[in-house]
């Protein structure tokens, strides 16, 4: 099992040494949502938030706690970056926005930290930006995507495997279930995601809260809406269905 190497002999925190690494081509990638009311999110893409520009002035902010990390973070090591990044996607049927942050340098340690930072700096800019609208939007998701570069090699965030095709069976009005996930009796598993956000929007349901009224985490539904999943597992579609009044077929029509 790995130790904990900001950890001494004893047991204290430090700054671990890295003095004797050699510099490598770094870089990192890390992701965050922000989820926000129906109005927010309309006065945000319109540019008509009460502080101005929101995501211009995300950006500029996440890219500022990218260089500062190490006076955010107690024990990161101070680091010449050669880049940092940070983009924006609007989740049109969530009313939700994916910020994607990516670090970069060439040296003896990575920018995992760089780019958690610059997502989370950043999606904590669009909060301030907006809580004049909506105080209850919600910072979900914060995650590292990828790195590459030093001693531990590539990292990649797992994503749902690929279910194997289900056998030809007789068409049932319930969903099948595949490797725990709920697969409706369509077999292409994007027209069921279309149908999904079909669905929420035609009985305008934002995924926080119907997440929370069926006691399920708001990540399951981002997940399946922006492709990092293929389905639903079984126990969270029967969730959002009671929850939403209907049977789980009739989320995927």
């Amino acid at each position: 099992m790995n130790t904990l190497t900001h950890l001494d002999d004893q047991g204290a925190a430090r700054m671990v040494d890295v003095s004797a690494k050699s510099a490598t081509a770094r870089e990192a990638t890390a992701e965050a949502i922000v989820v926000l009311s129906p109005d927010a999110f309309a006065a945000v893409k319109a540019g008509n938030a009460p502080k101005g520009d929101v995501l211009a002035t995300a950006r500029i902010a996440g890219i500022l706690a990218a260089k500062k990390t190490a006076e955010l973070i107690p024990l990161c090591h101070p680091i010449a970056l050669t880049g940092a990044d940070v983009d924006f996607e609007w989740l049109e049927d969530c009313n939700a926005i994916r910020i994607v942050a990516s670090a970069r340098t060439s040296g003896p340690t990575g920018v995992e930290m760089e780019a958690l930072t610059a997502v989370s700096i950043a999606a904590l800019t669009i909060y301030d930006m907006v809580k004049a609208l909506d105080r209850g939007t919600t910072i979900e998701g914060v995650r590292l995507l990828a790195k590459s570069g030093g001693r531990s090699g590539d990292y990649q965030a797992p994503v749902a495997a690929n279910p194997k095709p289900p056998v030809p069976a007789k068409t049932s009005a319930r969903p099948r279930t595949l490797m725990g996930e709920v697969s409706a009796p369509r077999a292409d598993p994007n027209a069921q995601r279309e149908a999904f956000r079909s669905f929420m929007t035609s009985r305008r349901l934002r995924a926080t809260e119907w997440a929370r009224d069926a006691g399920v985490p708001a990540g399951q539904i981002y997940s399946f809406l922006t492709g990092r999943s293929r389905g639903l597992s079984a126990d969270v579609a029967e969730r959002l269905a009671r929850a939403a009044h209907v049977r789980v077929e009739d989320m995927f029509r």
